[in-house]
């Protein structure tokens, strides 16, 4: 499946369609991604994928793609600090303070929806499958007190709805290093 292009009527949708678009192109499992050759990045490139965002935002780009996508990501794997850890599949992390992270719910349907909540100090989260890349900069978490979170996090419109099909995490490995500790590797969930 290729990564859709984001147009400028997209980005005003919101940050709600921003994630499902990220979602959509960052989380891809590489077997998925199309083969083509990789167009070298400029030697003087120094945008993030915020930054192209922004330029998206501020009107100095109608769309974001290839390859601009992909050097992107390359140049922010390269501003990590060399001691960055990489998520990995079955990883239980504690928050280190009261902190907004990002949500998606997920439906039966085509259609992803999320916003923003509020993850307490100590609360678990745990990466429950592998990340789509070897070193991902942003990987989906479940909290490990799934139904507490889930009804503090995600409006009771949304929950009760007959279509409602759960929710998830997304956090950035940056973040993860910098604003969790790693408590636990190789966790299960319990049926």
């Amino acid at each position: 499946m290729a990564c859709p292009i984001l147009s400028t009527h997209s980005a005003s949708m919101g940050a709600k369609s921003m994630i499902n678009w990220l979602q959509k192109c960052f989380n891809r499992k590489p077997s998925d991604a199309p083969e083509r050759a990789p167009v070298p990045m400029p030697a003087d490139w120094h945008l993030t994928l915020d930054d192209l965002f922004k330029e998206m935002e501020d009107g100095k780009r109608s769309s974001v793609g290839s390859p601009e996508l992909e050097w992107a990501r390359a140049y922010e794997l390269e501003l990590l600090p060399a001691q960055t850890r990489f998520p990995k599949q079955g990883d239980v992390y504690a928050s280190n303070k009261d902190q907004m992270v990002a949500y998606l719910t997920a439906w039966s349907g085509p259609f992803t929806d999320g916003g923003e909540a509020l993850l307490l100090q100590s609360e678990r989260v745990w990466v429950d499958d592998d990340p789509a890349q070897e070193k991902a900069l942003s990987v989906y978490v479940l909290p490990v007190e799934y139904a507490k979170l889930e009804a503090r996090m995600v409006p009771q419109e949304d929950r009760t709805h007959p279509k409602f099909g759960g929710f998830y995490l997304q956090v950035k490995t940056l973040d993860l290093n910098q604003h969790f500790t790693l408590i636990e590797t190789g966790f299960k969930a319990q049926d």
